[in-house]
């Protein structure tokens, strides 16, 4: 056989070769998406879910011709789910790229939508929405009364698509393939499909006025750069979400979510103010949410995690109740204890510090630890776009190494059933457990116990015991003797 100079590339399901521009970037995105809507079908449900269908059979169509008045227009897809004689419909408009929805075109197919007695229109661009579903163009409440508007980024679909596949949910090997076909295709870079890699045009002279004290919470490159903020924090939550196979998404609270124009003047003010930036993200099962915060004055990143302390024994039983978790978290992470009823914030330490010395971190000997906080910092990039050295690399560096090595490990405090308060029928061969119910390590921990404080040793402890259980078995006569 000859030799070959050029390595041979493998026909692909959904090709990626001879992509030219935008145009046909859209027409072969938008047909590989919707093809695998029906191809796949545990993939098709999680979508079409989303927009509220009902679980049916799924049909796909692209580039469907629509008369509005004297106007022509061409969707690029259409979504027709059919569940007995309920038919559910959806437009779909598709951008790539650096292409942004244009407001015209998308309230012509909210009207398109109305006029055919259709339920939705979804669009579908690298924008990311910062309420989750929420379109990033504006439409009128009143022509939105019939049809429901939905918009999806290429990031948001790519993470569905890792999490479908990631908990082996495709049940069939073939459609299984076909996801990891359409997964191959997002992830190749003239696809058209961008995750979050830039904070704007306008983030340096925010971030040069920031720390120069000079900026105004009223001009709109720092409301501009407030809402990129926000879409780097969800970003990130999908980033988690393909790691972990789970939906990450951001804390927000009903009134913001609401008022999502009130939410951005608030953060502005804040950003103007003192400088700093932050957002959280819901992780299911974890201790707490995971709050990432900017301090742009002191060119810093944080992200940090609360979790509720035990409500029994000593304080410093409570803190190496902590610590025992934290084995393989970064020395330089830092710990705070909360204390309850009290104004006084505790010291606080790095976790080296802390293990040197588990009464460092609290605000004196009898204080009542209600909660601990664990913060990660690092100094932030300058770059606007991601990679080496950009902000946001810095950002999402920090958020999945404070993860996996520090709130991956931190379980909720537990205090387990209850136990049978007998003791004539105590086992010392079950192991000594603290006032926690923790077993003791007593190779690390120093013991607590009052007789060990005195100097008695457990040998003589037992010696003790076993003369008192004698003395008290005898007859008065002989005990006396």
């Amino acid at each position: 056989m000859p030799e070959v100079k050029e390595p041979w590339q493998p026909s692909r399901l959904i090709p990626v070769t001879g992509l030219g521009g935008a145009d046909e970037q859209e027409r072969r995105g938008c047909s590989a998406f919707l093809a695998v809507l029906t191809s796949v079908r545990e993939f098709g449900r999680a979508i079409t879910g989303l927009l509220g269908a009902p679980a049916g059979s799924i049909e796909t169509f692209i580039e469907v011709p629509f008369a509005l008045g004297e106007k022509k227009y061409r969707p690029d897809g259409l979504i027709r789910v059919r569940r007995g004689q309920r038919t559910w419909t959806a437009l779909v408009e598709v951008k790539t790229g650096r292409n942004c929805l244009r407001a015209e075109q998308v309230g012509a197919y909210v009207e398109i939508a109305r006029a055919q007695g259709f339920d939705a229109v979804l669009t579908i661009s690298n924008e990311i929405a910062t309420i989750t579903g929420e379109c990033p163009v504006s439409i009128p409440r009143r022509k939105l009364n019939k049809v429901t508007l939905h918009h999806m980024s290429w990031s948001r679909i790519h993470t569905e698509a890792l999490i479908e596949r990631a908990n082996h949910a495709v049940s069939d090997p073939d459609q299984a393939w076909i996801l990891s076909e359409f997964i191959r295709y997002l992830e190749y870079e003239k696809s058209g499909a961008i995750d979050f890699d830039d904070m704007g045009p306008s983030w340096v002279a925010v971030r040069d006025a920031a720390a120069l004290q000079t900026l105004r919470a009223t001009d709109h490159a720092t409301t501009e750069v407030v809402a990129r903020y926000n879409q780097l924090v969800i970003y990130a939550g999908m980033r988690l979400s393909r790691q972990l196979g789970v939906y990450v998404h951001p804390l927000i609270s009903r009134k913001d979510r609401e008022n999502q124009t009130a939410k951005l003047q608030k953060q502005a003010v804040t950003l103007a103010k003192i400088g700093r930036l932050e957002g959280s993200l819901v992780v299911p099962d974890a201790v707490g949410p995971l709050v990432i915060g900017v301090d742009l004055r002191a060119g810093r990143v944080d992200v940090s995690m609360t979790t509720t302390a035990p409500q029994s024994g000593r304080p410093k039983t409570r803190v190496s109740w902590l610590l025992r978790q934290l084995k393989s978290a970064p020395p330089n992470a830092r710990i705070k204890a909360h204390a309850a009823r009290s104004r006084v914030e505790g010291p606080s330490r790095s976790l080296s510090e802390a293990l040197e010395d588990p009464s460092r971190l609290l605000p004196d000997p009898q204080a009542d630890v209600v909660s601990f906080n664990l913060t990660l910092s690092h100094p932030t990039g300058l770059r606007r776009g991601q990679g080496q050295g950009s902000f946001v690399g810095s950002v999402l560096d920090l958020v999945d190494k404070f993860y996996s090595e520090i709130a991956q490990s931190l379980k909720p405090w537990n205090s387990g059933a209850p136990q049978v308060k007998n003791p004539e029928a105590v086992d010392d061969t079950l192991g000594a457990v603290d006032e926690l119910g923790q077993p003791i390590d007593r190779s690390e921990d120093e013991p607590e116990n009052d007789l060990v404080e005195n100097n008695a040793t457990e040998d003589q402890f037992g010696v003790q015991t076993i003369v008192a259980a004698v003395a008290s078995a005898l007859p008065k006569e002989a005990s006396d003797l």
